[in-house]
């Protein structure tokens, strides 16, 4: 990085009001060279002399500094004819004067200055203006002189240049009607004694130009005038003690890459220092959360949101520069996932922990969130921080992800529930994708929709000023330099093209890895694709390199971390590294294949700690950006080929991952059965889709098919016994009516041997009757003279009855039967 100064002190003055000073010209050089020494600044002193018995270059003295020099050097410093430094300081030191004729105006007072004839020297205001269009990105002014103040309407002048690619510092002696005044036991002035103090770095960190206005600022009472300070935009580092060991560091850094390819920027310095061109939206991020609690980003997928929270507005809460006392705040970010209710409660868990007391601790903060808004408020309640920033980035992974409504319901409720109840303690930001806005009106959701209407910013796409930061600036940082053609040709490609970001990092990224002179080149970036072509390239030739089997897994690993949108685009989706593993794919296949990918940053990998006793760490999946999903074609004509069976494989997944929580149960309530069983043996059944499910979907549907097929020889064995027992019934009913006939035969045969029986004794009994008839007739005869005409009489009778009756005795049967 150039970084240019212009260091002024006027002692001498012709105008006879004005007095000569002493300490000017000893405040400019003892300025001149801590820059020199400290902070890699190109100097220019003004006046300046040789100092011939060092052999350099001083401020002088007693030369005197006409207006036409100063305003000559200025110019050269902030507008000149070539490239712009990156860092230009201003430092002046002499006599400012103020004109209060009509219109009052500040000035700094050059040696040839004459009031009374109408000149009073530099115009305050001509460089305000000078400054607004200055290209120099990086601006410091420091006015150690009377009325200097007068700079720093600077935001009166151009209210809109604030953030737009400007990191600005203006230090002024006094307020723009004071005076300021010299130490009468000291060789410099107040200003710049406490300069001096601060410049002198006392440890190898930058003194930057907030850490500098932090000690003015508590040293200001001890000010006789009060001194005027402001900072905007990004840190600007002013000097730094340089050791070994950090020129070293700084040379090394032209081995660093400072671009991200497909990563996003995180809160750390190491990234922020590479992070351009949202300086703007930074400081309106800043604004919302200093006067409110929620906060909602929206842009386009690829737009950066999670860069700008994280590399802009997370940075900058932990520097504490921009809203006092936010250095201190507690900062904790989870993204939804599946289950976010349980993301939400791990982010409560401290990562210094082991990995027991991790689970321990897990558990506790599980139970808490079980109880929704309330505890989670306990959780912040017992936090040890003033105000607690809560990131949810990727906030629509709620709706993507979570395939449980209610489990999203009362993440919800939890999060605004405990907004609602936790004062200014929590500041909730959230990060989504704008194409989901219209999923939070579809229900109530707590009022998600309503606080994400009101407190809501919208990520826009970068302003070709701000995109040549992100493309330039950080290459600066490492002394990398960029062809101007290719700068052009960038911008001129991605001018209308949505969500290029990524594209553009990752670009970049591989231009600087083909770099073989430090400096990035047209010709290489023709050669790979241009922005929308090199991610698509660079995909397609890691996949050639991987074997056919591995290609599969690639295949398999890819479309495994891709969630289908449902009216919306297709996004990212994490998955734990063993779920990778089924039949079809090994442990030891997906490891590798894994790694390779991660090697060449197409996927990231990460840890997080299970549940239980013995919490195992897992290794977790992801896509390094959902660029890769959009804009590899390979990619996307897998995602076409297998839609239909993506969808029935995530339901399957689905299902699976609800019945391992159950403890895998055999009951059928927790299977698959009837037409989702068909379904999955259906979608098993095809050779496209070998391979993709998980081994607990298959699993699933395994114990399904044994237990259906239980259940079928079970149900087989009972219609068998129920065939048996009425087989038997039958046959004992047959049998039943056969001894039934039988019987009846027999009762029919017994009945009509009864009847003949009865028919005979019937008869018998008559003739037992006509016997007894016949004897006492007979009786008679004999005991009258009659008895022979009575026995023919009864030899007739018998004869008779003989001949009509069955079976009937003869008559002399008869006759001897009652002769008995």
């Amino acid at each position: 990085m150039s970084r240019n100064a212009l260091v002024i002190g006027i002692n001498t003055y012709s105008y006879e009001r004005l007095n000569n000073l002493t300490a000017p010209g000893r405040d400019a050089e003892a300025i001149a060279q801590l820059l020199e020494k400290y902070g890699d600044f190109k100097v220019t002193r003004l006046p300046a002399v040789k100092d011939k018995q060092n052999n350099t270059i001083r401020v002088g003295k007693k030369t005197k500094v006409t207006l036409t020099e100063l305003k000559k050097t200025i110019v050269q410093l902030f507008k000149p004819n070539g490239k712009p430094p990156d860092t230009a300081l201003l430092y002046f030191s002499g006599h400012g004067l103020r004109e209060d004729l009509g219109i009052s105006e500040g000035f700094l007072a050059t040696s040839d200055v004459n009031p009374d004839m109408g000149s009073w020297g530099l115009s305050l205001q001509w460089l305000r203006r000078l400054l607004q269009e200055s290209e120099v990105r990086q601006q410091v002014i420091i006015l150690d002189c009377c009325y200097a103040g007068e700079v720093l309407n600077i935001a009166e002048a151009d209210p809109g240049d604030r953030g737009k690619g400007r990191d600005r510092c203006f230090i002024a002696a006094s307020r723009a009607f004071e005076l300021a005044y010299e130490e009468i036991d000291s060789n410099h002035s107040v200003l710049t004694s406490a300069l001096i103090k601060g410049l002198e770095p006392s440890q190898e960190r930058w003194v930057t130009n907030y850490s500098l206005v932090d000690l003015l600022t508590q040293q200001q009472n001890a000010f006789p005038q009060r001194p005027v300070f402001s900072n905007s935009g990004e840190t600007i580092n002013l000097t730094r003690r340089w050791t070994a060991a950090t020129k070293q560091l700084a040379a090394s850094a032209k081995n660093i890459c400072p671009y991200k390819g497909l990563a996003y920027f995180d809160c750390t310095e190491e990234d922020a220092k590479y992070f351009y061109g949202r300086t703007a939206l930074t400081d309106q991020l800043l604004e919302k959360v200093r006067v409110g609690n929620f906060l909602a980003v929206l842009g386009a997928s690829g737009s950066g949101k999670s860069s700008v929270v994280r590399a802009g507005l997370l940075y900058q809460l932990q520097l504490g520069r921009r809203l006092s006392g936010s250095e201190s705040w507690q900062i904790k970010i989870l993204q939804p996932g599946e289950h976010p209710l349980n993301s939400l409660a791990l982010t409560f868990v401290d990562s210094g922990l082991s990995d027991i007391e991790r689970a321990t601790q897990l558990a506790q903060a599980e139970d808490l969130i079980k109880k929704g808004s309330e505890g989670l408020r306990q959780l912040i309640a017992v936090t040890d921080t003033q105000r607690l920033m809560l990131v949810v980035d990727q906030f629509e992974e709620a709706f993507t992800l979570c395939q449980d409504s209610s489990e999203r319901q009362q993440f919800f409720e939890c999060l605004l529930g405990a907004l609602a109840k936790t004062g200014n303690k929590l500041c909730l930001v959230l990060t989504m994708r704008a194409d989901f806005f219209g999923k939070c009106l579809e229900q109530d959701y707590s009022g998600l929709a309503q606080q994400i209407q009101h407190h809501g910013v919208a990520v826009m796409p970068m302003s070709p000023g701000e995109l040549k930061q992100a493309i330039v600036e950080p290459a600066k940082q490492v002394e990398l330099d960029i062809e101007p053609e290719l700068v052009k040709e960038i911008l001129a490609d991605v001018a209308d093209a949505p969500g290029y970001l990524p594209l553009l990092q990752y670009t970049l990224t591989r231009l600087w890895e083909e770099s073989t002179d430090n400096c990035l080149r047209l010709n290489t970036y023709v050669k790979l694709g241009g922005v929308m072509g090199t991610l698509r390239q660079r995909a397609t030739e890691v996949y050639e390199l991987f074997s056919e089997e591995e290609q599969a897994a690639v295949r398999h690993i890819f479309l495994a971390l891709t969630q289908l949108g449902e009216g919306t685009e297709d996004t990212r989706r994490r998955v734990l590294k063993p779920s990778l593993v089924n039949q079809r794919y090994s442990e030891e296949l997906i490891d590798t294949v894994v790694q390779k990918l991660a090697d060449e940053k197409l996927v990231v990998t990460t840890e997080m700690v299970g549940k239980g006793r013995e919490a195992k760490r897992v290794a977790v999946v992801d896509v390094a950006h959902e660029a890769l999903i959009r804009h590899w074609s390979l990619l996307r004509s897998w995602i076409s080929e297998n839609r239909d069976g993506m969808r029935i494989a995530r339901k399957i997944e689905a299902a699976a991952e609800e019945w391992k929580r159950e403890g895998k149960p055999e009951e059928i309530a927790f299977l698959l059965q009837g037409a989702k069983l068909s379904n999955a043996e259906d979608y098993l059944a095809k050779d496209l889709y070998q391979g993709q499910l998980n081994s607990n979907a298959q699993e699933l549907i395994k114990v399904s098919q044994e237990v259906r097929e239980r259940i079928l020889d079970q149900e087989k064995q009972r219609q068998q016994k129920l065939l048996e027992e009425s087989e038997g019934r039958r046959k004992a009913e047959v049998k039943a009516r056969q001894l039934a006939e039988e019987r009846e035969k027999e009762q029919a045969h017994a009945n009509k041997k009864l009847r003949g029986k009865t028919r005979q004794l019937g008869v018998l009994l008559i003739l037992v009757i006509i016997v007894k008839i016949i004897a006492i007739i007979v009786s008679l005869l004999y005991h009258n003279k009659g008895i022979q005409a009575i026995n023919a009489a009864l030899e007739s009778k018998a004869r008779n009855i003989k001949s009509s009756v069955l079976l009937i005795p003869t008559t002399k049967e008869l006759i001897q039967a009652i002769k008995i």
